[in-house]
């Protein structure tokens, strides 16, 4: 059994064998233990039950998902819905700046934030300070940081060509974005 988050209703993998005795956060349903808790699943003894997994605030190095929500052309802001993997509740989210100078490790000088980043794309990036009172200071300067989803103009889903290409399936059209690394290559 893998240490994941679950969410409520979807399904505990289990060994093979018979149902374990269920603890709090889990039940069962059509044969099949589910989560009724946001948590991970672990065992207390012979009892198998979900910790509450808490949502805390971003620190230094807390790895975040955000989606843009305003750019201009020094930095990017970033509305933080999830931090190291955790959901915050609905209306709880943090914010998040991406300075031009954050968004890749190499020819900083030369990064254009409109050719990076545009209004509504799902980013993936890491904490490097507090920042001010207002918002966390972000970077996207490693391969595996950067844009995760984005929509095209067209309205459909792009897909990643290249680190800083994603492409309009409807389309074929090609968008400008620093793209995160996808986590299967």
């Amino acid at each position: 059994m893998a240490s994941d988050i679950l969410l409520p209703g979807q399904p505990v993998s289990l060994s093979r064998g018979p149902v374990p005795k269920l603890g709090g956060g889990l039940y069962l349903k059509d044969g099949q233990v589910r989560a009724s808790l946001v948590g991970v699943a672990h065992y207390e003894g012979s009892t198998l039950a979900i910790s509450r997994v808490r949502a805390h605030p971003p620190a230094e190095n807390s790895v975040v998902l955000g989606t843009v929500t305003r750019l201009s052309p020094l930095q990017a802001m970033v509305s933080i819905s999830v931090v190291d993997g955790v959901p915050l509740p609905a209306g709880e989210e943090f914010n998040g700046v991406i300075r031009t100078q954050d968004v890749r490790a190499t020819e900083k000088d030369k990064v254009k934030i409109s050719d990076c980043f545009r209004g509504g794309d799902v980013v993936k990036g890491v904490v490097i300070s507090l920042g001010d009172a207002r918002s966390y200071y972000i970077t996207t300067a490693r391969n595996d940081l950067g844009v995760i989803f984005a929509t095209s103009e067209a309205g459909a889903s792009m897909n990643p060509v290249s680190w800083q290409e994603m492409r309009c399936p409807k389309t074929g059209r090609i968008e400008k974005r620093k793209c995160a690394k996808p986590e299967t290559l």
